[in-house]
C-alpha cells in the first residue's frame, strides 16, 4: 500500500517512551476502546498503539495489526509476547495493493491509522478497504503528522475518507498531529 514507506528502523525511535509525552496511546484511545472490542491497527509499525489497545480490549478482545514492513510486524510480535498480550494479537503483514483484511468485513468496531495515509499511493482504496472492515456505528480514528501533511492535505484526505463512506464526527486534539474521528 506504500508509495513512500518509512524506514523500519525508524519504528524504533516510532516507540520511544518519549513520544508519550505527546502522544499517549492510553490518552487518545480511551474514549473509543472497551473491552472485548475487535480493533484495528493500520500502519502498527512496531506497536506504539497496539501494545495498548492490546491491553484495553482485554484477553476476550482482538487487535489486528497492519504492517507493510515485516521487520515491523516480526518486532511487534517480539515486542507482544514479551509484554503477555500476543494472545489477542493478529498481526499481518499486508502488500502494497491490499490491507490483507478482506476477511474482517463488517467486523471491527474500532480502527485507528496513523501518519500512513500521506504514505500510500491510492488513498481512496486503502479508506475503502477500512471502511468495509468496520462495523456499521463503528468508529475510526485517522492522524497524520503537521510536519508531513500541509492542512490542505489533511482536508483532502478527510474529503477522500468521506467519499470512501464516513461520516466526520469530530476533529479530536492529537499532539503534532492533524486528527479526525470518523463512523461508518
Amino acid at each position: 500500500m506504500a508509495e513512500h514507506v518509512c524506514p523500519w528502523w525508524i519504528g524504533y525511535l516510532l516507540i520511544s517512551p518519549l513520544r508519550r509525552l505527546l502522544q499517549n496511546p492510553e490518552k487518545i484511545l480511551t474514549p473509543h476502546i472497551r473491552p472485548g472490542m475487535v480493533t484495528l491497527d493500520v500502519g502498527c509499525g512496531m506497536g506504539f498503539f497496539s501494545l495498548d489497545m492490546a491491553r484495553m480490549v482485554g484477553p476476550e478482545g482482538k487487535v489486528v495489526c497492519v504492517d507493510l514492513q515485516p521487520r515491523m510486524i516480526k518486532a511487534l510480535v517480539r515486542r507482544s509476547t514479551k509484554a503477555g498480550l500476543a494472545g489477542c494479537i493478529d498481526s499481518r503483514t499486508c502488500s502494497k495493493d491490499s490491507l490483507c483484511i478482506d476477511d474482517l468485513n463488517g467486523q471491527i468496531d474500532f480502527a485507528i491509522a496513523f501518519a500512513i495515509v500521506h504514505e500510500v499511493p491510492d488513498p481512496l482504496h486503502f479508506l475503502q478497504q477500512i471502511y468495509r472492515s468496520i462495523k456499521p456505528e463503528g468508529a475510526f480514528l485517522l492522524a497524520e503528522p503537521r510536519g508531513h501533511v500541509t492542512n490542505n492535505t489533511f482536508r483532502d484526505t478527510e474529503s477522500t475518507a468521506k467519499d470512501a463512506g464516513f461520516a466526520v464526527v469530530e476533529n479530536p486534539p492529537v499532539g503534532k498531529s492533524h486528527a479526525v474521528l470518523l463512523i461508518r
